[in-house]
Formats: structure tokens, sequence, C-alpha cells
């Protein structure tokens, strides 16, 4: 059974999910100084944090967020489609998705936090110390490892008294950027996985069972005895699961923490669209899969099909995303954006517009730099 706790967070999601326009920038009846809804979609990986923060935003700010987690690909699709006022992914956009997007102007990605993306698992005598390899990961979700002491997980874990239980894999069934970030880590270190599986939101996988959501998969490994999945830090560390240390690209194995997570966003480079990726991060304390989630957002939203008003509310959401919400993340396992990263998110939120001219915010959120 998923927590008490977690419940709490996913019915907090529902209700702020509750009354999403059919089309967004057209929600004229908000007024500036305070008030209005605006509405997004997309990722299920920053879902927690997300919710937490409109909860905030609507008590400090009088503006009322609603977010629908329903994948990456889907929050694409829908800002792409101008449904949503916002979008949201954890992989940042495909060269053609942006393409795609630039019908309607031009894409802005502001990176918010970091997640990682745990490799959870359920095994009955096991409940901590786990060490695998990226190359061991893949075989398990290629089906070429079945049974937990198998050889090549043994020779990881010395000590480890596995036992021979069948591994049941456990996935992604919808469009995901954590499935993006998961099979970017595979490809990494398996060539086979690479060739036959591949990188992206939607892969064929060769084995296992799939879920919705990060939430799904959650519940499904707690559920399933012998099971393993990948899992968002806040949904695995919210529900008390047992995580793998996993082997970096220095070498070392690293759990999932905040400081892992942060780790793995120090010194990446980054280019000026803020399209980056931070799995395998060079980093010696980095855990190797963990990365940025973004919100997309267009430069000129008004042309986009945005009211002014809406277009001023949304700004002022990214302000405190990038402002307040920066200390309530960690609250909820989701580590800050380093300060090179975030001043090149500030200057993305500055350029925002409306019809070709500077877009102001519809109130002033504390602790935001000024412009």
């Amino acid at each position: 059974m998923i927590s008490s706790r977690w419940l709490a967070v996913i019915a907090s999601s529902s209700i702020l999910a509750i009354g999403v326009s059919a089309c967004g920038g057209g929600n004229d009846s908000s007024s500036g100084g305070g008030g209005g809804t605006i509405s997004g979609s997309g990722a299920t990986f920053p879902q927690p944090v997300y919710s937490e923060w409109a909860n905030q935003f609507q008590s400090d700010d009088g503006i009322t967020v609603n977010y629908q987690g329903i994948g990456s690909g889907g929050g694409i699709a829908q800002f792409t489609a101008g449904t949503v006022d916002f979008g949201a992914t954890d992989a940042p956009m495909e060269d053609s998705e942006v393409a795609a997007a630039q019908k309607k102007g031009e894409p802005v990605h502001i990176p918010t936090v970091f997640g990682a993306v745990t490799v959870s698992y359920n095994l009955d005598g096991v409940e901590s110390g786990l060490k695998l390899d990226g190359a061991t990961i893949a075989d398990i979700f290629l089906g070429k490892i079945t049974k937990w002491n198998d050889p090549a997980i043994a020779k990881l874990n010395p000590g480890v008294s596995l036992p021979g239980d069948d591994i049941t894999v456990v996935h992604r069934s919808d469009e995901s950027g954590t499935t993006a970030l998961f099979t970017t880590f595979l490809s990494d270190y398996s060539p086979e996985w690479k060739s036959q599986v591949g990188a992206d939101k939607t892969v064929k996988w060769p084995t296992g069972t799939g879920a919705n959501g990060n939430d799904g998969v959650a519940g499904a490994i707690q559920q399933t005895s012998g099971s393993i999945g990948y899992v968002e830090q806040a949904y695995a560390l919210q529900n008390g699961f047992t995580t793998a240390d996993v082997k970096n690209a220095a070498g070392s194995y690293v759990g999932p923490s905040l400081a892992s997570t942060s780790a793995a966003g120090e010194g990446i480079k980054v280019p000026p669209d803020l399209r980056f990726v931070a799995i395998n991060s060079p980093n010696p304390k980095a855990y190797p899969i963990a990365s940025s989630t973004f919100l997309l957002v267009y430069q000129d939203m008004c042309k986009a099909g945005v009211s002014q008003t809406t277009a001023e509310n949304v700004k002022a959401w990214l302000e405190y995303a990038l402002g307040p919400g920066q200390g309530i993340a960690p609250k909820l396992q989701y580590a800050p954006e380093p300060t090179a990263i975030a001043q090149m998110a500030d200057q993305k939120i500055d350029g925002l517009q409306c019809n070709g001219k500077p877009l102001k915010s519809s109130v002033k959120v504390k602790g935001y730099p000024a412009s």
C-alpha cells in the first residue's frame, strides 16, 4: 500500500488539477495584481514539489495553478498545441519537438529543480546496500538477468546473501521524461541497450510490466516481491523504498540523496538554450541518474495565444519557482538548481515578452532577484 503521506500529496495534486481549461491562454477572467488561474501539464517527476509550490503560491499571491501530471510527452504535446499555459518535461525538448512548437513562437526551457531517478527494488532479506552498475541494470531490463542471485549481481555484492527469487521488472507505460533519463543512462553503459532499445521518452521494453506515472511504478514495486523499477527520488523516499547504490562515471557507488543529486549539477556544461541533461555527471560525488526538470513557456506568450494577464501570472509562477520555491524543494527531496544555472534561468524569465514588449509580473514575488 502507498503511504498515507504520499496519498495526501496525490490528493492535493488531484485537487489542483480540477478545472483545467480546455484552452490555455484563454483565461481572461484573471486580474492583475494577484488572482486568476493558470494551467499546466506534463512531468510526474516534479509533481510533488510543483503541487506544494502551487499551494504556497496561491496562499502568498492569490494565483491558482492547475497542474496535471500526465507525463513529459503529454506535457510537451499540450504545450505545443496551446491547450495549457505552460508545459513541463524532465528531458529537454528534442529538436523536432522544438521545431513543432516554433509554429506558435520560440519555446523557452526553465530548469526548476534537480531530482534523481532511483533504482528501487523490493527484495526480502536485502534491505540496503545493494550495488549495481549500468551494464548490469541494462541486462536486467533487457531480460537477460532474471534471478536475483545471478552471478553478475553477486559479483558486485560480495558477502551479500542474494535469494534465487525471480526478478520482476516494472517500467513506465506512458511517455515519460523519467524514462528518457533512465534509458539515457542505460545507453551509456550498454551497447546492446543502445542499439536494440535506445533512449527516449517511450521505448519498446524487452521485458517487464508497465505502470502509469512515477506513482504507478512506485505502487507496483511496493506491492510486488522481487520487483525492480525506476522511480523518482521523492516518490521512493516518501514511501520508504529500498534503493540501490549505482556506480557513477568516476567508478564510485553512490546512493540517491539530496547531496549526491546536487553534485550532479555542479560543473556541468549548460548550453545557452538551457536544454541540458546531467545524467552520468563526471563529479565523483554525483549520483549518476540525476538531472534537472523543466517548465516550458513561449518567449512571447501573447503572440502564442495567451492573454496578457495570464502571461503575467505565468511569469510570476516562474519567478516563484526560481525564488521561494528553491527553499521549499529540499523538504520534498529535490535539490535546488545550482547557482550558475539558476542565474541563467532568471535571465530567460526576465526576457519573456508580450507582443514584443517586456512582460511584467502580475505580483511581486518575494525572494526573486530584481530585474
